[in-house]
């Protein structure tokens, strides 16, 4: 992959977590660093850039490793991922966060990425419109 390696992310959290307003329960601090020994053994795998760019802000934040600045890891970790592979740098708006935040849910209680890869979808290509 050649973006993050694991080594280079020490200061996993170590406390449960609770994310205000959603159902999702992160894993405890102690399967932690297995979780993210998992994302990055899948996003090593996988070759399409658009699918990694999904399971890594997914999964950034299912494991949710640190105590703060998840979210914005999230989404630092999917434009990495999208412009190494040609994509532009694409933004969840303010006014789509509802929906963003709906279906990371959908996602990660319901074990259903689909929702929200389609969500992720419509910002790139509404990225890609601006950009032409």
């Amino acid at each position: 992959m050649g973006i993050l390696k694991p080594s280079a992310l020490a200061g996993y959290r170590n406390h449960p977590v609770y994310l205000r307003g959603s159902s999702h329960v992160p894993p405890r601090s102690e399967a932690v660093p297995e979780g993210m020994q998992a994302l990055f053994h899948l996003l090593e795998k996988e070759t399409e850039p658009a699918v990694r760019a999904v399971l890594g802000h997914w999964l950034m934040g299912y494991v949710h490793p640190y105590p703060d600045g998840n979210g914005r890891m999230a989404r630092f970790l999917m434009n990495a991922m999208l412009a190494a592979g040609g994509y532009p740098w694409t933004v969840v708006r303010v006014e789509d966060r509802n929906a963003y935040l709906a279906r990371l849910v959908t996602a990660s209680v319901d074990m259903d990425v689909r929702p929200f890869a389609a969500f992720l979808a419509e910002r790139v290509q509404w990225s890609m419109e601006k950009a032409a």
